[in-house]
């Protein structure tokens, strides 16, 4: 190519040396650079570089020219440069939000309501461009776009137009439900939405013995830290809520059989962990029902350290005769000595060691006959793991006089939450009667993320048969609302379960393990059951 150019320019000149100029004789030639056009006219015979630099024309780096700059000018060339230039752009684009639509009890079915706006996100992509006399002509990326602010959806509240099961129950049965309280006395297409108990923080939920009073705890609305507060609520449809006097409520329960005395526990904020450092006291407070205010608050369990893990809290739990107080912490198990005010302790595990910012507490539940405790207790380690590591979990149930204790189901899991029924209609005579249910855990030594069955037997464990959901179909989880494992609770009658499955509320027939969806927007916790 090179002999092939130089023989050219060679040509060239030999052909103009041969033909000759005269002295009157030019050659002319134009210039095209910068958006300008210049008609040059020269005497002799020079070459393209020549020919810019009488035209001040200066070239760069990059910059292109349409004829070789050795080449010898001929009368009439045009001769174009195009300035080239590399440039970094970057471009932002529009991300469009999305539109979800929601489903939401409180609003009638089939409605709209808009529940938050949505907004366009931004990204920007940034490029090396070669640009020709200010036209680009290539572009290539840097690097991947990178996301200046991610879009909000749009969410939409839609009411739920699925049909509620039309089925008569005992008693009343209120839930959480999106920050809020819901009741359902009498048939469960009658659910209702109780006013002004929104903001709901779950840690307590507490209805009394008749079903006519309910305790529960809300942030506080003057601070933005742990601190919150405990109201009552009478249901009668012209009732407003009470404010209790106790603050910093970590756990409330009515004692039964009354309906102005509760037992309360403690927390103080504190920074870190889940926002809360628990004292482990329990105070009895006598109230006004109307007023809400304190007639009496006594000390029973003084504060403490509540033992390993103690930051997270003891739970206290009321046996179905109002008579006893039994105890849960993260390691142990026991009763309280309402005598003494001490506590007793009946079962003794290591506390599990969940290397994360939560502790593992076990629940309780009474037997009516109040001589028995149905607990899950941390087990024995599989291998060689250190003891607050084992995965074993087992149902335990220990004599509330302390002389025995038993494994009735063996790593059941962590969320079991066994549960004695209540008494079954014409057998309270005998100590005997009722069930016992669990959740059973379908990947017991993986149970903190497991999904788990609902299982129910005879009192004594005996008799063991799946009752929900059906086989084949996804499990049950747990739900994460106050700070113990709180997974069903029974009908007074014992004929049927409540729980939580995929955030809803069923109801399961223990008899006939007919299954009925009662909530269906997936914002259900925490089922209360009395009256």
């Amino acid at each position: 190519m090179l002999i092939r150019v130089f023989s050219i320019v060679v040509f060239a000149i030999a052909l103009v040396s041969c033909s000759g100029l005269g002295e009157e004789d030019v050659i002319s030639a134009v210039v095209i650079a910068d958006g300008d056009e210049q008609t040059l006219t020269f005497s002799s015979i020079i070459t393209v570089e020549e020919l810019l630099s009488s035209a001040d024309i200066t070239l760069g780096e990059r910059d292109r020219v349409s004829h070789l700059l050795s080449l010898p000018i001929v009368d009439g060339m045009r001769v174009t440069v195009r300035r080239v230039r590399e440039a970094q752009v970057c471009l932002r684009e529009r991300l469009p939000y999305e539109r979800i639509r929601l489903p939401y009890e409180a609003i009638p079915p089939g409605e709209e309501r808009l529940a938050r706006a949505g907004q366009d996100g931004l990204k920007e992509s940034c490029y090396r461009t070669i640009l020709e006399d200010d036209v680009e002509t290539e572009r290539k990326l840097i690097r991947q776009p990178i996301v200046l602010q991610e879009p909000q959806a749009e969410m939409v509240y839609v009411g739920p137009s699925n049909p509620v099961p039309d089925l008569p129950i005992p008693g009343r049965l209120s839930y959480i439900n999106n920050s809020t309280v819901w009741t359902i006395s009498g048939n469960t297409a009658d659910k209702r939405l109780l006013g002004a108990t929104e903001g709901l923080d779950s840690l307590v939920l507490s209805q009394n013995s008749r079903g006519t009073h309910l305790l529960y705890t809300k942030a506080s609305e003057t601070t933005g830290e742990f601190l919150n507060e405990l109201w009552l609520l009478d249901f009668s449809f012209d009732s407003r809520p009470v404010k209790l006097p106790p603050g910093d409520v970590l756990s409330a329960e009515w004692r039964p059989g009354s309906s102005t005395i509760i037992a309360y526990s403690t927390a103080e904020a504190a920074v870190g962990r889940i926002g809360w450092k628990a004292l482990n006291n329990l105070w009895l407070m006598q109230i006004d029902q109307l007023s809400g205010t304190a007639r009496s608050i006594e000390e029973i369990v003084p504060e403490h350290s509540g033992g390993s893990y103690g930051w997270w809290g003891t739970a206290y739990r009321w046996s179905p005769l109002g008579d006893q107080l039994a105890w849960v912490n993260p390691e142990s198990v026991g009763l309280i000595d309402l005598e003494r005010k001490g506590l007793v302790t009946l079962l003794d595990y290591a506390p599990f060691d969940s290397s994360q910012a939560w502790i593992w507490l076990s629940s309780l539940s009474w037997s009516p006959d109040t001589q028995f405790l149905a607990t899950v207790r941390h087990g024995s380690p599989l291998g060689s793991e250190p003891p607050e590591s084992s995965p074993v979990f087992d149902l335990a149930v220990t004599r509330a006089d302390g002389l025995m204790s038993v494994v009735v189901s063996s790593s059941v899991g962590m969320w079991s939450g066994p549960s004695f029924s209540p008494w079954l209609p014409g057998e309270t005579a005998s100590r005997e009667a009722g069930y016992l249910a669990w959740l059973q855990a379908r990947d017991p030594h993986n149970s903190n993320n497991s999904e788990y069955d609902l299982i129910v037997a005879d009192r004594d464990g005996s008799n063991q048969r799946l009752l929900f959901p059906a086989p084949g179909q996804p499990g049950i989880r747990r739900t994460n609302s106050g700070f113990s494992a709180q997974a069903l609770t029974w009908s007074p009658d014992g004929r049927l379960i409540a729980l939580i499955h995929q955030g809803n509320l069923w109801l399961v027939e223990v008899q006939s393990s007919a299954a009925h969806q009662i909530t269906f927007d997936g914002g259900a916790s925490r089922p209360v059951w009395t009256g």
